[in-house]
């Protein structure tokens, strides 16, 4: 299962879990491109510890795929200009 899908299920059984907090609060911080205290994430278990680093590398992968697609969608763009000239 992914990260941010474990994540997601986590938070919602109980959202007032300090460690679900802690989550919630990453990823608004990395979804803002916010500062994030990591002295926090050292705050959970080792299993919520765990899927912390998990979000941050499913969130490193997501958005260099999006980057990617940007990318793709630039050259298509760039492609159809050639074309009409």
């Amino acid at each position: 299962m992914r990260a941010i899908k474990e994540a997601r299920k986590f938070i919602e059984r109980d959202p007032a879990n300090e460690s679900a907090q802690i989550l919630s609060r990453l990823v608004l911080a990395l979804e803002a491109e916010a500062d994030f205290p990591i002295s926090d994430i050292y705050r959970l278990d080792f299993d919520r510890f765990t899927l912390a680093l998990k979000i941050l590398e499913d969130w490193r992968l997501d958005r260099y795929y999006a980057g990617k697609a940007r990318l793709f969608d630039i050259s298509l763009q760039t492609a159809g200009l050639q074309l009409a000239q």
